[in-house]
């Protein structure tokens, strides 16, 4: 009888693991990438977003008539939104001050609302220190939740700036901070005159 030689078909087991691992090693490393894309296109996200709140509170200064002599009630002193106001500008009449203080609260509720644990400091910045009645420059510093590698140490590093009383705004512990300065723009402008501070509306 003819006896036929047999011969190892197929693959064995230890071939297809080894092929396995390969493949899940090449799915983790995709996945990888791609979660570092997407946290890096959310973290963009949040950062224009920011600056489309800060253009809303430029606007919004724009809007007060008197809003370069009443600049102090656009300054916040802490972060956190505790700021007290009741009366609501859009169905009552109001001053070109309470209208500051109502457009601050606003505003810092839609950062809160519109960024994760969003919230905002606006200051004077010490470049007005020098100028006495007609401050023009505020700086806007708006934080969100850190979403960040902890070894890329570009988020790691402090973010300051100064304000013109001689304090620093610093952004919060495991925040991601934007900071911008924006003009003081307004209808209605102060000037200094007979040793009392006056406003001209061109117009008016």
């Amino acid at each position: 009888m003819k006896i036929r030689n047999l011969y190892q078909q197929g693959i064995t087991l230890l071939e297809s693991l080894i092929a396995i691992i390969v493949i899940a090693l090449g799915v983790l490393g995709i996945l990888g990438i791609q979660m570092r894309t997407l946290n890096n296109t959310q973290n963009s996200l949040y950062r224009t977003q920011a600056i489309r709140l800060i253009d809303d509170l430029s606007e919004r200064i724009a809007a007060n008539p008197n809003a370069l002599l009443n600049i102090k009630e656009y300054i916040t002193t802490n972060w956190g939104n505790n700021q007290e106001f009741s009366q609501n500008c859009k169905t009552e009449k109001c001053s070109n001050e309470n209208l500051a203080k109502y457009d601050l609260l606003q505003w810092r509720n839609s950062v809160k609302n519109s960024l994760p644990l969003g919230d905002a400091r606006t200051f004077i910045s010490d470049d007005e220190a020098s100028v006495a009645d007609n401050k023009r420059q505020l700086g806007v510093m708006i934080a969100w939740r850190m979403n960040e590698n902890n070894n890329s140490q570009e988020y790691l590093e402090p973010l300051n700036a100064a304000t013109d009383s001689g304090n620093t705004v610093s952004c919060p512990d495991n925040h991601t901070c934007h900071l911008q300065y924006i003009p003081l723009l307004a209808r209605c402008a102060p000037y200094y005159a007979s040793n009392t501070t006056k406003v001209f509306c061109p117009g008016s």
